[in-house]
């Protein structure tokens, strides 16, 4: 039993152990995307004008740019900047009439200066590239898709990954059950062989590194299956055990007739209405950002001071729903409330980024990234090393058998010569 086991885990290893390298030293980066992001790039990032006390509003940012390029459709707007910063604006592509196709537009984040309304800089979030640019956004998507492109609606990369994080689930199963020989030996599962050469400490690395934070390397392997099959796979799963939620996009199919079309609310009156659904339910951070899923005709906005705009010690911000037509609430989310279910799901994000714990955590989630990466590296040497030892002992085994072979056929001669 045991024996297959092995065999077993290291099959399942050497299926996910590129992926998870790769996944792991860009985990470790993007636990720092935003402060990375702003210091590579401060042209995106910081206003040309500096500080100002009259910045414009940010309904008039989205209203020039919109004006500036009829092609585009703000999506998403920030409603609260931190002094001296640009308003990055998130822009989808139009319908072009002509083709039925969407433009092309080769850029989907604007940053703006909120006091001239000037734009500073232009990205495709997600591109392929190395430049300073596309750096941090490049490696992000990196990490969760391997940048592997779509194909007939099916993203390829988030499946691929997925399926790579449910393997590594059963692995980790796998690891720990081996990782204990016998009852009486288990100390040595735990201890680091420091003075008895690399091939010992490889393997102490390997075994005994991933027995001390098999936990977290749990968490990690659950929370990436949620977040690149959590329709597909967990919610399914988490339904039999807890019921959820349906997000309004669950239960709405996006078409491009929605895409087309111009929703009968403005931003005005969508941040409006949300403002007052907020304070009827006793919220008391204002609206800080407003995004439109123009495939789906739903407005989302969430409420969030500037200084907590990507809630870096918690489970996120209260976010409110709206039709595009009519302003009527079709969902929200609000963080530690709902089902067991739904809130398993709130906290998969902020568990796998380490932000439920705050910079702490971030800080651990980095340190785990290059930890992962370490253990997928030792696993393939002792994968190597005993593949070659296995390939040494089979040549010897059949070297012996030639000189055996040699030897015996010998015998017969000698024999018949001591006739004569």
């Amino acid at each position: 039993m045991r024996g297959a086991l092995v065999v077993l885990h290291r099959w399942c290893g050497l299926f996910i152990a590129g992926f998870l390298f790769v996944a792991g030293l860009t985990g470790a980066v993007i636990a720092w995307d935003h402060e990375l992001d702003e210091w590579v790039n401060p042209q995106l990032f910081l206003a040309a004008s500096g500080t100002t006390d009259s910045p414009l509003p940010p309904l008039e940012l989205a209203r020039r740019a919109e004006a500036a390029d009829p092609r585009l459709r703000v999506s998403f707007l920030p409603l609260t900047l931190e002094p001296g910063h640009t308003a990055m604006l998130g822009v989808a592509a139009r319908i072009d009439p002509t083709t039925g196709a969407p433009y092309s537009l080769g850029f989907n984040q604007l940053a703006m200066d909120p006091a001239t309304g000037q734009i500073q800089g232009r990205r495709q979030w997600g591109q392929i590239s190395l430049s300073r640019e596309n750096l941090l956004p490049f490696l992000y998507k990196l990490h969760y898709t391997m940048h592997i492109p779509k194909g007939w609606g099916i993203d390829f990369g988030v499946w691929l990954m997925g399926a790579v994080s449910a393997v590594w689930i059963v692995d980790c199963f796998l690891a720990l059950y081996i990782s204990f020989p016998s009852a009486r030996t288990w100390r040595k599962s735990l201890r680091f062989r420091l003075r008895h050469g690399g091939a010992k400490f490889n393997f102490d690395v390997h075994r005994s590194g991933g027995v001390w934070v098999w936990g977290l390397l749990l968490m990690l392997a659950v929370t990436s299956v949620s977040l690149n099959l959590g329709t597909q796979v967990m919610r399914p799963l988490v339904s039999v055990f807890s019921p959820l939620t349906p997000s309004p996009f669950q239960s709405r199919h996006g078409s491009r007739e929605r895409e087309r079309a111009e929703p009968l609310l403005d931003r005005g009156q969508a941040i409006a209405a949300a403002e007052a659904e907020g304070r009827h339910r006793g919220w008391i951070t204002p609206a800080g950002s407003i995004f439109y899923a123009q495939r789906f005709g739903i407005y989302g906005v969430a409420f969030f001071t500037p200084e907590d705009d990507r809630d870096d010690d918690g489970m996120g911000n209260e976010v409110l729903y709206l039709d595009g037509d009519t302003g009527a609430i079709v969902g929200a989310k609000v963080p530690g409330q709902g089902t067991a279910g739904d809130i398993f799901m709130q906290a998969q994000l902020p568990l796998h980024s380490g932000r439920l714990l705050g910079t702490p955590g971030r800080v651990l989630m980095s340190l785990m990234g290059i930890f992962v990466a370490a253990l997928s590296m030792t696993g393939l040497v002792i994968w190597a090393r005993k593949r070659r030892a296995r390939a040494t002992h089979k040549l010897r085994l059949q070297a012996a058998s030639r000189t055996s072979s040699a030897i015996s056929d010998s015998r017969p001669s000698s024999k018949r010569a001591s006739r004569f």
